[in-house]
């Protein structure tokens, strides 16, 4: 099997987040535990746990409204890899074991990349408001 290298994890992710609508957002957030529950139990996504859940409360709280300085580009990108996550038949099919969640963890990790900023100011907006800064 051929490595997954970044260039595909960005195509992945810009094709995901290309496709995301508004509806897409409270269909995510209803999986939430979902896809927390499989990214505790999966090794190569394990790591980027926190960083889900953030991703989340950044999703949750623009679509409440309570959230609005971030760029409906980074709210995309999020909810694009957040719904790769849940396609078990993408670039590298999820029953493939040992090989399965690579492009999963490739895909959040492009996607971190891409939105720090914008994370790195929500987290800080939330701290402000006295929330944990990290959910």
């Amino acid at each position: 099997m051929r490595p997954f290298t970044t260039k595909q994890a960005t195509d992945e992710l810009h094709a995901s987040a290309n496709r995301v609508t508004g509806a897409d957002l409270e269909a995510l957030l209803a999986r939430q535990h979902r896809i927390e529950e499989r990214v505790k139990n999966s090794g190569r996504l394990a790591r980027f746990g926190t960083d889900i859940q953030l991703m989340f409360a950044l999703l949750r709280d623009y679509w409440h409204g309570h959230y609005r300085t971030v760029p409906w580009k980074a709210i995309a990108a999020v909810a694009g890899a957040l719904l790769y996550l849940l396609n078990p038949l993408d670039l590298i099919p999820d029953l493939i074991p040992g090989f399965g969640l690579l492009d999963d963890a490739g895909v959040v990790a492009v996607c971190l990349t891409l939105v720090e900023a914008d994370l790195f100011r929500y987290a800080a907006w939330r701290e402000q408001r006295g929330l944990d800064p990290t959910p």
